[in-house]
This record gives structure tokens, sequence and C-alpha cells, in this order.
């Protein structure tokens, strides 16, 4: 399957990819492995500091030509590139399958975010608006506009190989950049025919160079790329020890982040909550992508009233939960990516374990029949009765999910906030003063940048920005004005008076 598809996208003959990996890693070669079988998949020639010099060029010579095309007549680029991923929706959706272990609607709905940002992106680009000012001087007129920023540097993690480069690609080519995309060495399969993809049909309409590709180790390209002036925005998705690490060297010479980091996500359930409703939304968040999302839900906050019956409900659903091969029909649970995330599940089982928590159901690897790959069983641990579970401070990229509980709302909000992350959030409730406590404008509520009422914490629609606070990095993705990040504000003043007239009322004459 992985090699019909690298085939129909013209992957399979690309020099810097081989189908038959032999050996190990090195500094020049990665090897991919499969998380569902824990074979090699292929190996990938890697950058070097050389070879991403030459790619930066090609991308600010294509940006100086590109800054000069109508923004809808760019629009129309990206709408053809749209479509081609529309074309190649079920072949890319299998590369990730294999790649990164997600099930194959997952893997597909997450090449339909591609599809649909390009939408998003066609309209945004005849809606680039500035602004119009009055101007306090007579004979004179004042108006915002935004200018393309320049080559736009995007590092992707693993769990979306292909949207969230997208969610930037996309946007940042409607507004008027250019794009050098560094993807995770877990997932270089799917970069390449992403951007084989988009890059195909730009050259095919006369635009080269718009979407350039470096694959390579931190220390080779990573550090450089961050570090490089010609890049004036880097948008980094990854870990917050990873961000920190972009948002300082970025900084260190002036540029713009944009961050994009983890998320330790809770859900608060209420005593009048739809506790089927719930328990169904809870049980996607909190195990689709086996825990591998952002915005997975790690915390489960619940009043003592409904804790019980709520935790038997979930408790049942996890035993049913069909774990598997997620390129087969009917599994809902594929594999952690490596054998590293398995380390780092059993870690915080027992960790959890030493703080008081009982595991309720899981907690251990998992056997999967052919599959010799990184399976581990969807775990629910309960906090002992003082609430005090110190692993769950930290996020753990596994399924597992940790239920505290609560009893006033005042209280269930401060612990929805009591971590330094601050991605999304969610609450059940038919209370509607409470859904609105929740999402107080005065920002006593929730502190994330995601707020979701009777509904997931995963799952966010392209049309809304997408990003966080606080250690999460405060970013923004995707929909709404979000373009803004990827252009440069000039406010411009024209005096068609015939005089000088200075502001404030000053008189130098």
């Amino acid at each position: 399957m992985l090699r019909q598809a690298l085939e129909e996208l013209g992957i399979a003959s690309d020099p810097r990819v081989s189908l038959d990996p032999k050996g190990s890693a090195t500094p020049e070669l990665e090897i991919v492995h499969s998380p569902t079988t824990g074979q090699p998949l292929a190996s990938v020639r890697l950058d070097n500091a050389e070879s991403l010099e030459r790619a930066i060029d090609r991308s600010h010579a294509a940006f100086l030509r590109w800054r000069e095309v109508p923004a809808p007549v760019r629009g129309q680029v990206v709408r053809a590139i749209g479509d081609e991923f529309r074309r190649h929706k079920r072949a890319l959706g299998a590369i990730v399958t294999a790649e990164v272990g997600k099930i194959v609607s997952e893997s597909e709905g997450e090449v339909q975010e591609t599809i649909d940002i390009a939408d998003f992106a066609v309209g945004l680009s005849r809606q680039l608006y500035g602004l119009t000012m009055p101007s306090e001087r007579p004979g004179h007129a004042m108006r915002e506009q935004w200018l393309p920023l320049g080559p736009i540097g995007v590092i992707s993690a693993f769990n979306f190989p292909n949207a969230v480069w997208a969610w930037n690609a996309m946007v940042a080519a409607v507004c008027g950049d250019t794009v050098l995309w560094k993807p995770s060495l877990l997932a270089p399969l799917t970069a390449l025919a992403s951007n084989h993809l988009a890059d195909r049909v730009a050259r095919r309409m006369g635009c080269e160079d718009l979407f350039t590709l470096v694959i390579g180790r931190d220390d080779a390209v990573g550090e450089r790329m961050i570090a490089d002036r010609r890049l004036p925005l880097i948008s980094a998705t990854g870990s917050c020890r990873m961000g920190k690490r972009v948002g300082e060297v970025v900084a260190r010479r002036l540029g713009r982040t944009l961050l994009e980091l983890g998320g330790n996500n809770a859900a608060i359930v209420h005593e009048d909550a739809d506790l089927e409703l719930a328990a169904r939304a809870i049980l996607f968040a909190a195990v689709g992508t086996c825990g591998q999302r952002c915005t997975t839900t790690r915390r489960l906050i619940v009043h003592e009233k409904v804790a019980d019956a709520l935790v038997s409900k979930l408790v049942k659903a996890y035993g049913s939960v069909k774990i598997g091969d997620p390129a087969r029909e009917g599994t809902l649970v594929g594999p952690l990516v490596n054998a590293r995330a398995v380390e780092a599940f059993e870690h915080a089982i027992a960790a959890a374990r030493q703080q008081g928590g009982t595991v309720l159901v899981g907690g251990a690897r998992a056997t999967v029949e052919g599959c010799a790959g990184h399976f581990v069983q969807p775990t629910i641990i309960r906090a002992p009765a003082s609430n005090r579970l110190p692993i769950a401070q930290d996020e753990t990229f596994a399924p597992i999910l940790y239920v505290f509980t609560y009893r006033s709302a005042e209280d269930a909000i401060a612990m929805q906030n009591g971590v330094m992350q601050g991605l999304s959030s969610a609450i059940f409730t038919s209370n509607a003063a409470l859904a609105e406590r929740f999402l107080s404008p005065a920002g006593s509520g929730s502190d994330c940048g995601l707020a979701y009422v009777n509904m997931g914490t995963s799952g966010a629609e392209i049309g809304g920005a997408f990003g966080g606070e606080k250690d999460t990095g405060g970013g923004r993705e995707s929909g709404s004005d979000s373009w803004k990040a990827y252009m440069r504000r000039q406010t411009c003043s024209i005096n068609f008076s015939g005089k000088l007239e200075l502001a404030q009322g000053i008189r130098f004459e």
C-alpha cells in the first residue's frame, strides 16, 4: 500500500528515497520505521548546512518574484493545489497511516484539513483588508496596508505531518510569502509527498520554489534555519522545550515566531451534563490518534455527584475500543509512534501509581496479532481523594486520562487552569450561566486558546484561529485573522494639500 501510494504521488522514484532500506541511521541518512510493525519502511537522504543554504537562497529569490503577483492570482495557484490534494487524498492518507500510525479515517481527515485550508485561503486572497483612518491634518489621508513578509520557516511535528504544514503554507502563499519546511524525521515521507504535490502544481503554473523542503537533523539544519535572518518568521510546532529554544534564538535576531507547543487539556463535566454525550466526546478526545494530539484530553475534572457514573461509562467504552493495525477497517486505536513514546507511557503510569493514583483500565502494553509495533492500552487513572497527582502536570503524549473530582464550578475552572500549558479546554453542562462563566469575557474562565462547550477538546475546525496561551506559545494558525502573522503592517500617510502640515499642531517656521 505504501509503495503504491508513493508511486502515485511520484515519490517512489525520488533520489532522496529508497524503499529498500539497509543499515542504520547516519548523519546523512534517516531510516523511517513503521510504528505498526516496527520494521523499516524507507531510508531518506538528509539535508546538511550546504543544501539548507541553497534552499533558503531559492526560497528568498522566489519570494521576490511571488510578492509581485496579485493576491487573487496567488489564490488561483492555491486553488489548484487544493484540487490536487483532493485527487490524491486517499494516497496521502495511506502514507500518513503507514508512517505515523493514524487510523485511515483520521489520516484522510488530516488531508481533508489541507483541502479545507486551501479553500479558506482562496477566499482570503481577496480579503487581505487594510483600514482607512481619518487624518487630523487637513488635506491629508491615512491608510493601513498589509504586505508580504518573506520566506516563512515552518517546523512541524510528527502527529500532523500534512495538515500543520498546510495551515501555514496555504495561508502564507496567498499572503505573498514562500515557505521553507523542515518536517519531523519521524514523518519525512508524508512531507516529501505533500511538498511535491504543491510544488508540482505551482511549477506547472509558472511559479517555482514557492514550497521548499529540507529534511535534516536539528544540529545540521534546525539550528541554522531558526538563526537565519532571511526567514523573518519561524512557525514551529512541537514540545514546549523545543519552542523555548526556537523562541530564544529567533528573538536574539529580533525575528518573529509563531509557536504551537504542548497542551495538557482538561474537560470539566458538571453535575447537570448529558453524560452520554460527554462520555462519547471524551472517548474520542482522549484516545483518538492514540493520545498523540496536542489537543488530546488528558485530564477529566468531573463533579463528585456524577463521577462514578461517568467513569463507569468510560471504563466500559475503553474496554470495547479495538486496538490494532491502523490500516485495517474497524481499528479505532493504532500504535504510538516509536519505542520512546511507549517508555514515556510506562513511566507516567508508574509515577501515577507511586503518587496514589489507581489504574481503572489499561495501563500496559497491548499485543496485536501480526503487528510487533508500539501498541499500548488506552488508560484511565483515578487521582487519590486529595486530588494531588503531580504527574498530571506533565503532558505525556499517550492515551492516559487522569480523573479528578470537584464540588464547586470555581474549583473546577481553577483546576482546569492549574497547569503550565493553555491550549484546549472543554466543559459539559446544560447550565447556560455556567457555560458563559467558562467563556467569561473578563478572562476569569478558561485560560486556554480554545474553549468548547458540550464537545471534546480535540477536533478544531480550520475557520477559527488555532493556538494556545502560557507554555503553549501564544501562536495562532489557520482561520480567522491568523493571516496577519504572515504579513507586515504598513501605515501610509498622503499629503495632497500642497503645503506642510505637522501633526499635533506643531509649528516649525
